[in-house]
């Protein structure tokens, strides 16, 4: 029982520490849009004060050019850390799914122990009823 008690706390420790991985790529994510959101203000205010929103033009700021470029990389960034995202709840599920194998194991070894202990008792308790009936 000992044994199925420490892999039950090996399989939870597994689950906190993919929980924890969503978590963080989840919090990831929304401070990449955050910081992509401000970076199109950023170049929408560029724009405005300089007067050209067209990328091509020759005297587009370099200031507007360079948050944009930054704005993709983070957009870049942001999608593969929507698969890593993906992989992460899906190794979560796997780890839960593993947890709860591991825990039903031990309330059916429980059970049985149980019944175990109530047969054993009942025939202790037959075996005196037993003895009194036969004097």
């Amino acid at each position: 029982m000992k044994n199925r008690d420490g892999l039950i706390r090996l399989k939870k420790f597994h689950v906190d520490e993919k929980r924890r991985r969503v978590a963080q790529i989840e919090t990831m994510l929304l401070d990449f849009d955050r910081m992509a959101q401000e970076l199109n203000s950023q170049i929408e205010d560029e724009q405005k004060r300089v007067g050209i929103d067209d990328v091509s033009h020759f005297a587009y700021p370099t200031f507007a050019r360079a948050a944009a470029q930054r704005r993709d990389n983070l957009v870049n960034s942001a999608n593969e850390l929507k698969d890593q995202l993906s992989r992460a709840q899906d190794e979560l599920k796997d780890a839960m799914a593993d947890l709860k194998k591991v825990e039903l194991m031990g309330e059916r070894e429980q059970m049985r122990d149980r019944a175990a202990t109530e047969a054993a008792e009942q025939e202790q308790i037959d075996d005196i009823a037993g003895r009194y009936a036969g004097r």
